[in-house]
């Protein structure tokens, strides 16, 4: 683990998926806010059997390959017989689930590197955070260096807080079409399975349409969807407490955005209906499902929005993104 301060806050980041762990956020009037998720289960025992991406679930991390491959029924238009890989079953790739390792400190960024085993089409990610000196954000740094010519969704996973009572407000970019997951997330899932919308305001659901535009919902569900053909920022806005949180990625690089909505919708371990975080995730996927549908004929990447990214061993692959905090309302 490692921790830097500077003038707008304090950041630390775990070893475990090189995630970003809790991090406190100075507004231009003294108040400090702690946006980031970290799981309820943080700190307890590791339930027997659970992959290392969930022993210490915290608030933002990279995952090549973004998803994992898993034996699913899926509706119509959806194949599994993309390109993929031995361990392309691994939850949301290698890097989430394993420690990597830190450069000495120094007072600009955390820099760390997680190489990847031998037989893997990726070689190593590194990863710099680095405290804007004039705000209250971060700024982050992805490389990929691959082994061998490959093509792998590939996503990041900030998690955001969502208050225990009141609502906070998405206010998505523009895009092209929103999709819904194509099976149920879970039992306690309410949205229509594989269905199409135009709004995160209507989302088809089994009665009816759901709001997605005000968080947390009312009752326990877990959903996904995905808004495909982004453009601009997102915005999470905590009204009552007066601030918001502003992510902004590259959309040439992640031309979706995947909206994990853990509403206390799992009701077993580690989960135990007591999970509550919005998961606001810049993906190059098709939702999580893995390699072989993410390379696969598959209705986003019909509709002319890219589900997985070539590398080349002789071109490393670059992006930057920023998480920032912000009073309320700002421009």
């Amino acid at each position: 683990m490692q921790s830097l301060a500077w003038a707008h806050g304090v950041v630390t980041v775990e070893a475990l998926g090189g995630m970003i762990g809790p991090t406190a956020f100075v507004l231009p009037d003294g108040r400090q806010v702690s946006p980031l998720h970290i799981a309820p289960w943080a700190s307890e025992p590791p339930v027997p059997g659970l992959p290392g991406i969930l022993h210490r679930l915290r608030g933002e991390w990279p995952c090549v390959p973004f998803g994992s491959d898993a034996p699913r029924a899926l509706p119509a238009g959806w194949h599994n017989d993309g390109a993929t890989f031995a361990g392309a079953d691994v939850p949301h790739g290698h890097a989430s689930n394993v420690d990597w390792q830190f450069a000495a400190p120094n007072p600009q960024s955390i820099d760390l590197i997680c190489n990847y085993p031998e037989t893997h089409p990726i070689r190593a990610l590194h990863r710099t955070i680095r405290p804007d000196p004039q705000a209250a954000a971060l700024d982050i740094t992805l490389t990929v260096q691959a082994r061998r010519p490959c093509h792998l969704p590939i996503g990041l996973h900030p998690t955001l807080r969502l208050p225990v009572s009141g609502t906070a407000e998405l206010v998505p970019p523009a895009f092209r079409q929103g999709r819904v997951f194509p099976l149920a997330v879970e039992p306690s899932s309410r949205l229509t399975p594989d269905a199409c919308f135009s709004s995160l305001d209507a989302v088809p659901a089994q009665a009816g349409e759901v709001s997605l535009t005000r968080l947390p919902l009312d009752g326990n569900s877990e959903e996904l969807v995905q808004l495909c053909g982004v453009t601009g920022d997102f915005l999470l806005r905590h009204r009552a407490a007066g601030y918001q949180v502003r992510l902004t990625w590259n959309a040439n690089h992640f031309p979706s955005v995947l909206l994990w909505v853990s509403n206390r919708g799992r009701d077993y371990a580690p989960w135990n209906s007591r999970h509550l975080a919005l998961g606001i995730e810049p993906v190059c996927s098709a939702f999580d499902l893995g390699p072989a549908v993410s390379n696969a004929a598959n209705p986003i990447a019909a509709a002319g929005v890219a589900t997985a990214m070539p590398f080349d061993p002789d071109h490393p692959f670059t992006t930057t993104y920023r998480i920032a905090v912000e009073p309320m309302g700002a421009a």
